[in-house]
């Protein structure tokens, strides 16, 4: 397996070249799709390595401020990001917002995590400065049209980022301890879900949300095209403020 500096390097050259200009929009979409493809065949790595005995990963939380504005669609796109990768958040809610999440996973798992909500969060905010609804759709406020582009763009990682975990654990040819790649995720997911359980099984879920404006379909559109860089979050730590 390439060690982690190695994979990084290899899906910072895939994304550069998904975002030339000269190639068409089917070949960044598969250039997108194997750096997606090498993050979670890293998590794989991780997974197997701490079931065979090679190295340590325990269960353990993490607690990420959400800032105002749009707070609880960027806790949205943390959840979407968390699930894939075999984590669980808890919202803390503040009237109508969300102040922080904490998201229990292995620690390794929640590695990936942060690093990829602080890239994909950046890489949101820089858009939402900038879209708008269509004249046509009649006196709808700019606030509804970025929460629905948000749940788009969450939306768009979460499915590619759970197509990515599924092929990885799947095609993984290696076993630890007599168990497949999918064996130990699904016995890894569990074990993080009962954990969750004995902390906050007693909560009740929030109602879903309904939401009214018609940025869906621009914010999946972006989501799908969304740079899954890991290497890029170390250079940026925060996110751009929302106007």
């Amino acid at each position: 397996m390439p060690d982690h500096d190695t994979l990084l390097e290899r899906v910072r050259k895939l994304l550069a070249k998904a975002e030339d200009p000269a190639v068409t929009p089917a070949e960044a979409e598969l250039y997108n799709t194997k750096a997606a493809q090498l993050i979670a065949r890293h998590g794989i790595d991780n997974a197997m390595l701490a079931a065979s005995g090679q190295s340590g990963d325990d269960i353990t939380v993490l607690k990420l401020p959400i800032a105002n504005p749009y707070s609880r669609d960027k806790a949205s796109l943390l959840t979407s990001i968390a699930y894939p990768l075999r984590c669980r958040t808890l919202l803390h809610r503040v009237g109508q917002g969300v102040e922080g999440v904490t998201v229990f996973g292995f620690r390794t798992d929640l590695a990936r995590v942060e690093l990829l909500f602080t890239s994909l969060l950046l890489q949101a905010s820089t858009q939402l400065t900038r879209v708008r609804p269509e004249e046509r759709v009649f006196r709808e406020s700019l606030a509804a049209y970025r929460r629905t582009w948000l749940h788009g763009f969450a939306r768009a990682v979460h499915e590619r980022l759970t197509v990515a975990e599924e092929n990885a654990a799947r095609t993984y040819s290696d076993v630890a301890g007599g168990k497949s790649a999918e064996l130990v995720v699904r016995d890894r997911t569990a074990l993080v879900q009962q954990a969750f359980d004995r902390e906050y099984g007693d909560l009740r879920s929030a109602a879903p949300r309904r939401l009214s404006g018609s940025g869906y379909r621009e914010g999946h559109r972006a989501g799908t095209r969304a740079n899954l860089d890991p290497a890029a979050l170390g250079r940026r730590r925060s996110a751009l403020p929302v106007r």
